[in-house]
């Protein structure tokens, strides 16, 4: 099996199972407890704590742990939120944990705008300096868009805050980006940033919300009080721990640039092919390729039954017709029924992408065949 989805999700580091197993079955003590036992746990958690801080270059601000990107999305949203005549800003790329959001709000009638796409994915800057002003409480972007790879300039959307709306909230959802892109919040001034274990080789079901200044938040969530109040239920440890585990044994650079390679390979073998259309985005780790005259999820499920398994989308809408994001790029609808999303791990070989680009090359054209 050649596994091409990993956007969707990648495959846990073996030795953070064992981590997990580890904090599960011998230190399974719940932080909340007040014997050494258990305060040691708390203790180990917090070092995964900083490290995610590291990892994001902050010198202050706090971690809430949470069940994943989903919770930590809608804790930064709807934890965020004030009444009053406030403004909301959303770009319509957003991965449905934040679009869906922006729709609740709007029905509970608030104001809220959503920023155009341009024809490669990025938001549009000048479109972002049009909706923003003095009311604008929250603006919610993504850094790394999960349906092409296209990457959204961070600093640029920092200063379009700092000049329209400078008491604005700026939330960037960079689960598609933690531990594959560096990113420093403490220069880019974000109050908050999502991320989600299960992207980078981590287990699921546990993610976290970093917060620049929690006083911004209220919590969605009641019960014990446990991560300061801000997120109650007992803590998922051992999924703490295998996170922080795999943070620890991801090299940012090194990554980057070996997978620069791979998706490089892959676009040189599916470029020679007449009717594919490549959108070109900045991410290696994402290739949004459509093949004109074949059925996206038709070449799906043929290219699984040859071992290689692509994805067609978000994996949280691709039960829904059509795709928004690409709507939204202006891609027509042929193109769009046509597209699928191929996505890359470092653990994958060249020749592993080399094989899979001509199973690909020649299950379209058998498709392509088929349907004239």
């Amino acid at each position: 099996m050649i596994y091409l989805d990993n956007a969707a999700t990648t495959k846990m580091f073996e030795k953070g199972v064992d981590i997990y197993k580890k904090y599960a079955c011998q230190f399974f003590f719940n932080p909340s407890a007040g014997y050494s036992q258990a305060i040691d746990v708390r203790h180990d958690i917090d070092k995964t704590r900083q490290k995610i801080k590291d990892t994001l270059n902050a010198e202050k601000g706090n971690v809430i742990f949470t069940s994943g990107a989903t919770e930590s999305n809608n804790l930064a949203i709807l934890g965020s939120k004030r009444n009053g005549k406030w403004e909301y800003v959303f770009s319509s790329g957003e991965h449905p944990s934040v679009y869906n959001v922006a729709r609740y709000l709007e029905n509970q009638g608030f104001i809220v705008h959503y920023v155009k796409l341009t024809e490669n994915g990025q938001i549009d800057y000048e479109d972002l300096k049009n909706v923003v002003n003095e009311k604008t409480r929250l603006i919610s972007i993504m850094h790394v868009s999960n349906e092409t790879g296209a990457i959204n300039d961070l600093s640029l959307i920092n200063n379009i805050r700092q000049k329209y709306c400078p008491k604005a909230l700026l939330h960037i959802d960079g689960v598609q980006a933690f531990c594959k892109i560096p990113v420093n919040v403490d220069e880019l001034n974000i109050d908050f940033y999502t991320l989600s274990a299960h992207k980078f080789h981590g287990p699921k079901g546990v993610g976290a919300l970093y917060a620049r200044d929690v006083s911004c938040l209220k919590n969605i969530v009641y019960g014990g009080g446990q991560e300061e109040g801000y997120r109650s239920g007992t803590e998922n440890v051992g999924g703490i721990m295998a996170m922080g585990y795999a943070i620890d044994n991801i090299d940012i650079t090194k990554n980057y640039q070996y997978v620069e390679k791979l998706k490089k390979c892959m676009e040189n073998e599916l470029e020679t092919v007449k009717g594919v259309n490549i959108i070109k985005t900045e991410s290696p780790y994402i290739l949004s390729v459509s093949f004109s005259g074949v059925n996206g999820e038709t070449l799906m499920r043929s290219l699984q039954d040859k071992g290689v398994l692509v994805g067609i989308g978000s994996a949280c809408s691709t039960k829904k017709a059509g795709n928004r994001v690409l709507e939204n790029m202006g891609i027509n609808q042929d193109k769009i029924k046509s597209h699928i999303r191929i996505s890359f791990s470092e653990e994958l070989s060249l020749d592993e992408i080399k094989n899979a680009g001509k199973n690909i090359i020649e299950t379209y054209q058998y498709l392509l065949e088929k349907v004239k």
